[in-house]
């Protein structure tokens, strides 16, 4: 039989150990509910993944270098609306502020409230594409049979140019797909944002 002193200090040992286990639980639990906004903020922090990057303006200065900006457009069919760029591809100059204009067109006979997801190509793009406003900001809503013109405000960073991989990108790709704002799962938010 072990002594009273025996016995407490390993109690306390216990005690420590289920505590410590508890902790690490409830900290990935945490960590699990976490997970989505502070991947969101670093893909929109470093452009990973092909996430545009947010900036409240172009560069002062543009680059004498030109890009090709490819545009693509979708919509959820359970959605009802046509959406297509208005321009299929736009050469731009690195560093130079250009506008891009999307339309679209609720084709049900009701009002559809809908958000936007975007996706860069290639990924490594998305460190340099910087969005200064966007459409896919917001939800956007259309009233049966409306149509509604859709613009992106854009720059493609000139430190892309100083990048081994980015200086051989000779063409980045936006993608856009519309999706039911109550279909919007919290991943497809993240990516949007």
């Amino acid at each position: 039989m072990q002594d009273p002193d025996e016995r407490k200090i390993q109690y306390d040992r216990n005690t420590r150990v289920a505590l410590m286990a508890a902790g690490l639980f409830f900290g990935m639990i945490g960590m699990a509910y976490a997970s989505v906004p502070l991947y969101r903020i670093f893909c929109q922090r470093t452009g990973f993944n092909g996430t545009a990057l947010r900036a409240t303006r172009a560069p002062e200065h543009a680059s004498d270098k030109f890009i090709n900006v490819r545009f693509d457009s979708n919509s959820a069919s359970e959605l009802g609306w046509t959406f297509v760029p208005k321009q299929n591809v736009m050469r731009v100059q690195i560093g130079e502020q250009n506008i891009a204009y999307f339309e679209g067109r609720n084709n049900s006979d009701r009002e559809e409230v809908a958000s936007a997801v975007y996706n860069i190509s290639p990924p490594s793009a998305g460190a340099f594409f910087n969005k200064i406003q966007c459409f896919c900001f917001t939800r956007q809503t259309l009233k049966a049979g409306e149509s509604a013109e859709f613009p992106v405000t854009f720059f493609v960073d000139p430190d892309i140019l100083k990048d081994a991989d980015g200086k051989l990108i000779p063409e980045i790709t936006l993608s856009y797909t519309f999706y039911p704002a109550a279909a919007a799962t919290p991943q497809k938010q993240a990516l949007a944002n």
